[in-house]
């Protein structure tokens, strides 16, 4: 359960390629994709079309005032990487824009998100990389009003046995990717999310066990320090 994937990227003003796992790939592909479709007339054609007005408008303002009524949430987390490897570890939540993705141990990755960035820590090479993060996914969950429309646009609304799936992308810049938000629907509950790239190189991740509503230590959230915080410090 807990085989990891060691992707590597290279981080302008990092000295070298920096060693991120697959979770942060998935929370930052529309960051870090190749530059889109340079004419906007392709990126255009390349998009899928949303759904038709009024179609799904009443879902989307359900989910909307579910998103905007969580201000923290703690799971557990499964994450399946293109490769299909696996692995898993403990998420806290709380909005406006503080998140922690702590890898299960022998990981030596960790994410935090705090005070307007995303800070990517590896133990082993005792190295930080640092993103802005409304550049990141993350920034469409964790603001301090989730919109899904205006800057987000919805491609898909599909429902399934129990579920309801939702697919949006950043309006500005179709043809990096997509998140698939993935919602049990009794009760309305985040259950799941994929990021798909540029390259359709699909990372899912799922949380089990969500609690919310619970009070964080703030230190978890400190992005200055973020391999600082013992794994365990926010229960």
């Amino acid at each position: 359960m807990r085989g990891m994937l060691h992707p590597r990227f290279r981080f302008a003003g990092l000295p070298g390629p920096a060693r991120i796992p697959a979770l942060l790939a998935a929370l930052t592909c529309l960051l870090l994709a190749p530059p889109a479709i340079s004419s906007a007339a392709a990126a255009a054609a390349a998009a899928p079309q949303p759904p038709a007005a009024g179609d799904a408008s009443a879902e989307l303002a359900q989910i909307e005032t579910y998103l905007n009524a969580i201000h923290t949430l703690k799971a557990h987390f499964l994450q399946v990487a293109p490769d299909g490897a696996v692995s898993e570890g403990t998420a806290w939540l709380e909005r406006p824009g503080r998140v922690r993705f702590q890898y299960a141990p022998p990981s030596p990755f960790l994410l935090v998100a705090g005070d307007g960035f995303v800070v990517f820590h590896d133990s082993s090479l005792g190295q930080n990389s640092t993103v802005p993060l409304g550049s990141t996914p993350l920034g469409i969950l964790l603001a301090r009003h989730v919109r899904l429309s205006g800057p987000v646009q919805v491609t898909s609304v599909r429902h399934l046995p129990g579920e309801v799936e939702i697919t949006l992308h950043r309006r500005a810049s179709p043809a990096d990717g997509s998140l698939t938000l993935v919602f049990s629907t009794d009760p309305l509950t985040l259950r799941q999310w994929t990021v798909t790239d540029a390259q359709h190189q699909r990372t899912t991740v799922t949380l089990e066990n969500a609690v919310t509503g619970e009070r964080f230590n703030p230190d978890l959230f400190n992005v200055a320090s973020p391999g600082g915080i013992p794994a365990g410090s926010g229960d």
